[in-house]
């Protein structure tokens, strides 16, 4: 696959071709250059540590939305058995945005809700950009009360920009279709783990996202706005997007120390679309102990626990202020 670059990849671009060029050129004229080669690949390992070491939150959206990043048909491919996909939520129609269905954890069988973004035009078209419409949402809550019927627990993967604000979405009640699968989410009385893979956009990624464990890839984000939405509102411009990023901390490790994820998952160095095999083994193994830990739980504890969890959200102590004498 032809990685295509980020700008902030630029370096690294330079000297991996001019590494290319040293070891062609030594073979072509069988010229020893071993030592030039050595030193271009010390520089370039430290240039790699160095930038993908201190990425800045833009960067990392950047990084999230990278077109060939693994979507979520691609992990459900490599850390499922048996994918069984189920259509239709019985009202209205089937949103190919959120391929959902059946599939095996080695040897648990779960439901799996996902987002599916698309790598061209065509496909995109397909799965309208990753964001789903009111069917997608009820579809998704169907299949999680065939999973709380047969005890199952549900995954989900979340890669979306947000929910599809259109006519037609507005006109079939998005918003109440998000609120139902939050209030119906809390009560499921089955394991529910939530997977931010990429994009985790407002209410879009939050209809499938009441979970007992959140877990985020290291390169996702997860936030109530898009940087660009949030900095034509602040700015009036979008190209404040970058300082937008910074303000809403939405970073995995942002969002680890606010309590709004319980766990990061390690990307490969420059990120996920870099080595997908790497990047499934790591998520299947989270999910994995996640759900082991999940299915040791009785239905009250658990019920109790997810409850604790969400209402702890937002709660902040501000210091006191000293009074001052005049």
């Amino acid at each position: 696959m032809d990685l295509q670059p980020l700008d902030f990849e630029k370096p690294i671009l330079e000297l991996e071709r001019r590494l290319q060029e040293l070891k062609a050129h030594s073979r072509e004229h069988d010229v020893d250059l071993d030592s030039e080669v050595t030193a271009i690949e010390t520089k370039l390992r430290d240039t790699r540590r160095e930038i993908y070491g201190s990425l800045s939150a833009w960067q990392r959206v950047q990084i999230a939305r990278h077109v060939q990043r693994p979507f979520a048909l691609d992990y459900v491919e490599r850390c499922f058995t048996g994918w069984s996909e189920l259509h239709g939520d019985r009202l209205f129609a089937d949103d190919k945005a959120m391929p959902s269905g059946l599939a095996m954890l080695d040897s648990q069988r779960c439901v799996v809700i996902t987002h599916q973004k698309g790598r061209d035009t065509k496909e995109n078209v397909m799965r309208n950009f990753g964001c789903a419409h009111p069917e997608g949402y009820r579809k998704a809550l169907r299949l999680m009360r065939l999973a709380e019927k047969f005890n199952m627990p549900v995954i989900s993967l979340i890669d979306t920009p947000g929910a599809f604000p259109g006519i037609g979405s507005e006109e079939r009640h998005i918003s109440e279709a998000i609120a139902v699968n939050l209030r119906e989410m809390m009560n499921l009385r089955i394991p529910i783990i939530a997977a931010v893979i990429g994009e985790g956009g407002s209410g879009g990624a939050l209809g499938i996202g009441v979970a007992d464990r959140v877990l985020i890839l290291e390169n996702a984000y997860y936030s109530v706005i898009s940087p660009e939405a949030c900095s034509a509102i602040l700015w009036r411009d979008r190209k404040h997007a970058a300082e937008a990023a910074e303000a809403l901390k939405l970073t995995a490790h942002d969002l680890l120390k606010l309590g709004v994820v319980d766990e990061i998952v390690d990307e490969p160095e420059g990120g996920a679309h870099r080595n997908y095999e790497t990047a499934a083994a790591n998520l299947g193994n989270a999910l994995r102990r996640c759900l082991a830990e999940l299915c040791e739980l009785s239905v009250d504890d658990l019920l109790k626990k997810r409850y604790k969890k969400f209402r702890a959200l937002g709660n902040f102590a501000e210091p006191k202020a000293t009074a001052t004498r005049s």
